[in-house]
């Protein structure tokens, strides 16, 4: 799988330059150079239908793979409250409905687990990183991280629902980390640091 050291592009199937950058940190000495689906807007949206983080992330890659020449990876992550039956789950970002903010999803969960407690606020983020290349798939990786969410959010940092989710080992809930802080413990860290060590 190695070309003698040369560098290998993974393109990521999304038209977000935020989410690229975000990728590109971590992997940043690492031997592969990220770069954004050639085209992407112009191709139909893939619908992200499946029950599980997995199926989408596999299903996103597949797809997008059969419209590019090199390796195309792609992710699906969210959170997952057990004492809400596993939600918001893959639809934490529309957990609050089409176009909804940040703030709008995590006004609805803190609603949703009003009057619970202890481990009723147990929770845990989950990425699943899949790739493929021309139609097949190769690589699917996963992890998750454990923590709790707060009654109130806390941190101008991190985005979706970093303000309301407590990470116990460093006290502090992910919006109050520093993006290095919290790519060293996420859920999409981890992942993805998994992929570049079965890549590599």
């Amino acid at each position: 799988m190695t070309e003698s050291g040369a560098r290998k592009k993974l393109y990521l199937a999304s038209g977000n330059p935020g989410k690229l950058r975000e990728f590109q940190i971590l992997a940043a000495g690492h031997a592969r150079e990220l770069e954004l689906l050639p085209g992407h807007a112009a191709l139909p949206e893939f619908e992200e239908a499946a029950p599980t983080f997995a199926e989408n992330a596999a299903g996103k890659a597949l797809y997008y793979s059969k419209h590019c020449d090199g390796m195309v990876f792609a992710d699906d992550s969210g959170l997952v409250v057990p004492a809400l039956g596993g939600a918001p789950g893959v639809l934490s970002a529309r957990y609050a409905g089409i176009g909804a903010s940040s703030e709008q999803r995590n006004t609805k969960l803190l609603g949703e687990l009003r009057g619970k407690k202890g481990e009723e606020r147990a929770a845990y983020f989950v990425c699943v990183i899949a790739t493929a290349l021309h139609g097949r798939a190769n690589v699917v990786v996963s992890a998750k991280v454990d923590g709790e969410i707060l009654e109130e959010p806390r941190g101008n940092g991190g985005f979706g629902y970093d303000p309301v989710f407590y990470f116990p080992a460093l006290g502090k809930t992910f919006a109050q980390l520093s993006a290095e802080g919290k790519n060293q413990q996420s859920h999409r860290g981890k992942a993805f640091r998994r992929l570049m060590e079965v890549l590599e």
